[in-house]
């Protein structure tokens, strides 16, 4: 059975807002990343329905936050927007889809590094576990939000840049998946 992705997003955002757009060409660039990966992993037996449709709704929480730059103005702080795309997505009958939506935070995050960093999330681990997780989070890795590179994906080592300034805990969780989809 197939998710209608346009309809869940129609749903919580509207047609045409600057959100939805952002949302829709990031989400459309990170698929494209995931199932480039999942196609180098095939003999893994990744799932590429769900890789595609979890890629396209890993960010749907973010309509609910604060991030003016990208049209959000929601009262939650943005790095809330993965678990509060996972209550939207389990609300809609979709845990698995919203498994995606809550562990794709940097390279996940741990119940320690979400309290030693006083971060406003579940103090419990969200870190990605199956191979479609972690296929999604590393391949969101690659491409900003930003609206004026969108679509310009991030060379290797200016990801490795970005995920060393988080740590190291983040940069070797990232390191683990590269090596795993290099």
């Amino acid at each position: 059975m197939s998710v209608d992705v346009d309809a869940i997003l129609k749903a919580h955002y509207g047609n045409g807002s600057e959100a939805l757009e952002v949302l829709l060409t990031h989400s459309r660039c990170v698929a494209d990343k995931a199932l480039a990966v999942a196609h180098r992993v095939a003999h893994l037996n990744p799932d590429l329905r769900f890789i595609e449709e979890a890629s396209m709704l890993h960010d749907i929480g973010m309509v609910r936050t604060w991030a003016p730059g990208i049209g959000c103005r929601g009262e939650a702080p943005y790095i809330r927007h993965g678990v509060i795309g996972a209550e939207m997505l389990l609300e809609a009958g979709l845990p698995r889809h919203a498994r995606v939506c809550e562990r794709h935070t940097g390279a996940g995050l741990s119940a320690r590094e979400i309290m030693d960093a006083d971060l406003p999330l579940p103090h419990r681990d969200l870190q990605p576990e199956t191979l479609e997780e972690k296929i999604i989070c590393y391949a969101d890795k690659f491409f900003s939000k930003n609206p004026d590179t969108l679509t310009v994906e991030k060379p290797m080592d200016k990801v490795r840049r970005l995920m060393a300034r988080y740590g190291d805990t983040q940069l070797e969780r990232f390191e683990a998946m590269a090596s795993l989809f290099g």
